[in-house]
């Protein structure tokens, strides 16, 4: 679908850092880029800023512009100062020395505006597993056995459910997964139910109802869970900011079960909606510092923990949050802190 976009010379903003709302333009960034596709506005700001994740407050832009943040493959972007202050301006004129704010028409395809955060790589995870509390879990409907009597099934196959299936039509199959623990309280923050397929309600007899499985990721088997799928507007695009609130938590799982987190792995936090966590924030990732030996004086002393990456939210519940590491400077793993960038 085509969109007419008007748009002006945008300009992203930037400063030495001096104090806290005073940004630093990093080492070595260029002087000119050019858009090229498979850019996000993340890896551009990256270039520039020290602190990428503040580029949402630096887009310098006419407000009648609807949505100044499109950016698109073939712009220019070039480095100028305007008023004493370094300015991203995109596609600039021929007098370097002047930037005049004339909107300009343009006509383009939406999508192929360059996105703040790529959306294919965590889309698997918007849609998959969720967290849910104990009771939810234990009282959902569940597969009682094949059609046949059969104790696992695929797509394709027929099962027989028992429990409350009224109102839907459509359920998610989940498995029980892992329990989500507050490392320091104790506090039991969620149940991990997995995703392993799909079915659609065909009849019901009391509470034993026939489903046909439409979707499986495993073998469906005996005591999954079904659950109403969610209603629930999913983002389609990602802008990184700092938390509005000074957070302080833990990595404490990984998907897949790993011991070592890299980029673009998923990890669940012991921050949510309680938390003022929502999707888009962005956390520091800090390693436990070493414990070592005073040679003078023999005491056993912690080095300060190390900065070693960032993350940022996509999805939060109540209690917990699901994370992209955006950048992993070193090893990661489960018991990491993470803290207000």
């Amino acid at each position: 679908m085509k969109n007419t976009v008007l748009g002006v010379c945008l300009g992203l903003m930037m400063a030495f850092a001096q104090a806290g709302d005073v940004l630093s333009l990093k080492a070595g960034h260029p002087q000119t880029y050019v858009v090229v596709k498979g850019d996000t506005l993340w890896d551009i700001s990256a270039m520039f800023l020290n602190d990428p994740w503040y580029w949402p407050e630096l887009w310098h832009y006419n407000p009648q512009v609807k949505n100044p943040h499109l950016i698109y493959p073939g712009d220019v972007l070039k480095l100028m100062w305007i008023d004493g202050k370094p300015v991203l301006v995109r596609n600039p004129g021929p007098d370097d020395g002047i930037v005049k704010l004339t909107p300009q028409m343009r006509i383009a395809d939406i999508k192929d505006a360059i996105p703040a955060i790529p959306l294919d790589v965590i889309a698997p995870f918007l849609t998959r597993s969720r967290v849910v509390t104990d009771e939810e879990l234990a009282a959902a409907p569940y597969v009682l056995a094949g059609k046949r009597g059969n104790i696992v099934a695929g797509a394709g196959d027929q099962v027989l459910g028992r429990g409350d299936f009224s109102g839907d039509d459509t359920y998610g199959i989940y498995r029980r997964g892992q329990v989500y623990i507050d490392p320091q309280t104790g506090e039991i923050l969620g149940v991990e139910a997995t995703d392993i397929g799909t079915a659609n309600l065909l009849a019901t007899e009391k509470d034993v109802a026939t489903l046909t499985l439409n979707r499986s990721t495993q073998e469906i088997r005996r005591a999954d869970r079904f659950m109403p799928l969610e209603v629930r507007q999913l983002h389609a695009r990602f802008e990184p900011k700092a938390p509005v609130d000074n957070s302080n938590g833990f990595i404490i799982a990984v998907e897949g079960g790993l011991t070592q987190i890299g980029s673009m792995d998923v990890v669940t936090l012991n921050l949510g909606e309680r938390n003022q966590i929502v999707p888009g924030d962005v956390m520091a990732i800090y390693t436990t510092g070493v414990v070592v030996t005073d040679p003078v004086t023999n005491e056993r002393v912690k080095a300060p923990d190390v900065r070693a990456g960032l993350l940022m939210v996509f999805r939060s519940f109540d209690k917990v949050s699901y994370g992209l590491v955006l950048k992993a400077e070193e090893p990661l793993k489960v018991g990491d802190k993470v803290k207000n960038p």
